[in-house]
């Protein structure tokens, strides 16, 4: 049984880098008012494409951390951040939101005043669709290509439209959601909760990443929970090999987290 880390109390922070020209920012990382442009995109932040950016765990998503992709094709923003000025504010410096995509629908949070706000295509899996009425809202089924960068990849199981991000960037970068977050030995792993809409599933989910991928093409996940268990790393790193060594038969047997 592993406890989930809890947030003592919410305050609003800037969103931390994770990656910047083609570097893992592990521990404290530079102070982003101090940061340097090396290339200006056309989206008009002042940061390299290829940029990601994490922000702070989010009580509207029960402690969901949300990220945001800087892109030449279009900034991705992958599940919702607190919906609060020093966050709106951040992502329009940056040339604002081209894409949100919600892993799940626990992580819809306020999409209604992100879109609102930033007239971006809302995107989730067909089945959770429903939960968003009066939005504009892409749907798919199995897989869905973003841009020529970036997949969506249905990953039921946590709940019926669970789903992933791939990232080709970078070595590969999973978003994972809840599908797939860090015990409290940082390892990654399907975690069972009293919530889990269908663990089977989700665990042959997280074979079906193994069949996709290979150590090359997934080099980290960027897990959206649980974020607190990877200490001073922002991300999980060699992420394929990790998630082959889980014993996926003994893990049927888990029972749910507290």
């Amino acid at each position: 049984m592993y406890p989930l880390p809890q947030e003592s109390s919410y305050r609003a922070k800037l969103p931390h880098l994770v990656f910047c020209d083609e570097v893992l920012i592990e521990g404290n990382p530079p102070k982003l008012e101090t940061e340097k442009p090396s290339t200006r995109t056309t989206l008009g932040s002042d940061f390299a494409p290829n940029t990601i950016f994490a922000f702070p765990p989010n009580r509207d998503t029960l402690g969901g951390t949300a990220y945001f992709i800087v892109g030449n094709e279009g900034n991705i923003l992958i599940d919702c951040p607190a919906s609060d000025q020093i966050n709106q504010d951040f992502l329009r410096s940056h040339g604002g939101v081209r894409h949100l995509f919600l892993t799940h629908r626990g992580a819809i949070g306020k999409t209604a005043e992100i879109q609102k706000t930033f007239s971006c295509e809302v995107l989730i899996q067909e089945q959770e669709a429903y939960l968003l009425p009066g939005l504009t809202v892409t749907t798919f089924s199995i897989e869905f290509s973003l841009n020529s960068t970036a997949q969506l990849i249905w990953t039921p199981g946590h709940s019926p439209g669970s789903s992933c991000l791939y990232y080709q960037q970078r070595g590969g970068v999973l978003f994972s959601g809840r599908h797939i977050l860090p015990n409290q030995y940082s390892e990654p792993m399907p975690l069972r909760t009293a919530k889990t809409f269908h663990w089977f599933r989700q665990i042959k989910s997280v074979k079906l990443l193994l069949e996709r991928f290979t150590p090359e093409t997934l080099q980290y996940i960027c897990p959206g929970a649980n974020t607190g268990f990877l200490r001073r790393k922002r991300v999980i790193d060699n992420a394929y090999e990790r998630l082959a060594s889980l014993d996926l038969t003994a893990l049927q047997q888990a029972q749910p987290l507290l």
